[in-house]
Order: structure tokens, then sequence, then C-alpha cells
């Protein structure tokens, strides 16, 4: 018997099912994010490549959504069932928001924790393939091995540690960027799906209204945190390491406030279009993993 969409879900089907959304949502949508990346890239767009390659660095991807998204539902899926159990220990059980029990602000509030922590665990394996992926995507090495070797060549220069560093470049800026990001669309997308259920009276949620909702989600929360995003891509991109304060201000002043809203359109329309395939995918794949489990 399939398990509730509004309750815990087991660890195998976590992994498993987000294994194949990331993959899924990360080869479909792949071109969009590159032309998205050569819009943000210093070089300008057509320097980086314009409409050729967009599949450049593509292997890095491939090697890296699998991991990453399974990395983010299992610690998704796992804190917010810890933090749900214990909101209904101090509440009493059956006093949840869904039900209309409770306060309704609470829920969202563990979604956001959830999700941000989601993050920082999916982030271990995100940065390294997203700055193998952005260099071989601006045209700054034909392909994503090329950018590998590159960063690995360059340990009898600057050590192990060195080569560690530089493969995490961007580290802090794209936590900065991501856990905004989640904490604003998951909350989104987990309040439509149990708005539906209560509508409809159903314990379940369809991998359609899933992805429905993902791309409503996945657009509010892309369209607030371009600049961030800007910001992350920038500073992959850079020859050398520099702060991201520092960069920020050295945007500013060489190409103005606009250059933070650079990609907007593509972003939006490749991370509302991701939202739907992404978590669509997740749902249908949770939903017969649980079905048949």
């Amino acid at each position: 018997m399939a398990s509730s969409s509004s309750g815990p879900t087991p660890f195998t089907p976590a992994l498993l099912a987000g294994a194949l959304a990331g993959t899924t949502v990360d080869l479909s949508l792949y071109p969009i994010d590159t032309l998205k990346t050569r819009l943000q890239s210093s070089a300008g767009f057509y320097p980086s490549g314009g409409f050729r390659g967009v599949y450049a660095g593509v292997g890095s991807a491939i090697v890296g959504s699998a991991p990453g998204a399974a990395f983010f539902f299992v610690t998704y899926e796992e804190v917010k069932s810890r933090l749900r159990l214990l909101r209904e220990d101090e509440m009493g059980n059956g006093s949840t928001s869904e039900s209309g029990g409770g306060k309704g602000w609470i829920e969202p509030v563990e979604h956001m924790i959830a999700a941000s922590v989601g993050e920082v665990a999916a982030c271990a394996v995100r940065v390294p393939t997203e700055v193998v992926k952005q260099r071989a995507q601006a045209a700054q090495y034909p392909s994503s091995m090329a950018a590998l070797r590159f960063i690995l060549a360059q340990r009898g220069d600057i050590g192990t540690l060195g080569v560690w560093r530089e493969m995490y470049r961007g580290w802090s800026i794209t936590i900065l960027r991501e856990v905004p990001f989640t904490a604003i669309q998951f909350p989104l997308w987990e309040g439509m799906k149990a708005w539906r259920r209560r509508l409809h009276g159903r314990s379940q949620t369809s991998a359609t209204e899933s992805g429905i909702f993902g791309s409503i989600a996945g657009a509010v929360a892309a369209g607030l945190t371009t600049p961030l995003d800007v910001l992350k891509t920038r500073m992959m991109l850079a020859k050398e390491r520099q702060a991201a304060m520092s960069l920020f201000v050295q945007i500013w002043r060489e190409s103005g406030p606009k250059a933070f809203i650079a990609g907007l359109g593509p972003r939006v329309m490749w991370i509302s279009a991701g939202g739907a395939v992404f978590l669509g995918t997740y749902q249908w794949a949770l939903n017969a993993i649980t079905g048949i489990t």
C-alpha cells in the first residue's frame, strides 16, 4: 500500500526517487542552463560560446546529478520527518497544521529548515561538479574532463589543499544562493500540495500536481535569487579566487545593478521547467516505489 504523501518518506524511496529526478532534470534542461551561464559570464555571451555547443560540460552534470539530488532528498525527508514528530509530540498527535489544527506557520518553517539542511548536504557533491561544468559551458575548456584535468594539474603548484579549495570555489556563495532558494521553493511546493489534498479530501499527491506546483514555486524562487546566482557564476568562472563581497563591489562598479539580473529570463524559464520535471519526477518515482513496497 502506498505511503501517505503527507507522512514520513523512507530512506530508500527518497534515495532512488531523488537520484532519478536529479538525472532527468539536469539532462533534459541542460542547454538552457548553458545559455544562462554564458549570459552571466564576464566575458560576454558570444565570446563564451553563444548558441554553440550547448551540451559542453554535460559529463560533469551526469556524474553529479544523481548523488547530489539523492543527498538532498534523503536529508530533506529525514529532517522534515524528525521535525514533524517533535511538533506532534509537543502539540499532541493529530493536531497537525494540515488537518487544520495547531499553528499553521510551524509546518512551513519545518520545510524551510529541512530544505536548507538538505541543500548543504547536496552541495558537497554539487559545487565541484558546478565548477567543472560551468568552465566548460563558458568555453574556457573544450570539455568537463579538460577542465577537471587542468584543476588537478595544479597540485604541484598549489598542493592538495589548494586543489580541494579550487574544486570547492564558490562554496559559500552557492550555499548563500541555494539556502534562500529552497527556503522559498519547498514551503511553497509543500503548501500547494497540502492545499490540493485538503481540497479533494485525499492523502496522495499525483506526479502531475507535484510538477505544476514545483514549476510555480521554482519560478518564484528563481526570480528572487537571481542576483545571488550571478555572483556565484562570476566567482566560479574567475581566473583567480576572490571574496564574494569584493566581487560584488567590482561587478556593481563595472557593470551596474543590471548585471545582477543577467540571465533572469533563462534562469526563471529553466528552473520553472526544471521544477516541473524535478518535483514531478520525484513524486512519480516516490508514488511508484512506495506503491510497490
